[in-house]
Order: C-alpha cells, then structure tokens, then sequence
C-alpha cells in the first residue's frame, strides 16, 4: 500500500537582470582620458618649422 506524500514545491529560479550589452565592449577597451600632449607636442613642432623657415627664407616686404 502507497502511502501519500505531500506534493514537494518546486525550486523557482530566480530570474536575474537582462545583462547591459554596453558594458561588456567598454570593459574591453582603454576607455578614459584621451591624450592631450601630442597634440601640442604637434604644435610645438610646427611653431619650430616655421620659426626654421623664416630664419632661412626672409621674407622681402617691399612695395
């Protein structure tokens, strides 16, 4: 003879939040501050060529 059993309660998963699909790409790369001193680094650079330039080629203002 079968004896009777409560019926067990399932185990309810818990549903977890949908992951954000932004995070995992910006985790990946260097995000943060861009580089700001080859910039000037360039114009330094280019202030100097000039300054070279003139110095080699005066230049004639005559009317």
């Amino acid at each position: 003879m079968s004896q009777f059993t409560a019926p067990r309660p399932q185990l309810s998963l818990s549903l977890r939040k949908p992951r954000n699909p932004l995070v995992a790409p910006s985790l990946l790369r260097q995000a943060g501050r861009h580089d700001a001193a080859s910039k000037s680094q360039r114009q330094q650079a280019k202030t100097a060529l000039l300054k070279e330039v003139r110095q080699l080629v005066p230049l004639d203002r005559s009317p």
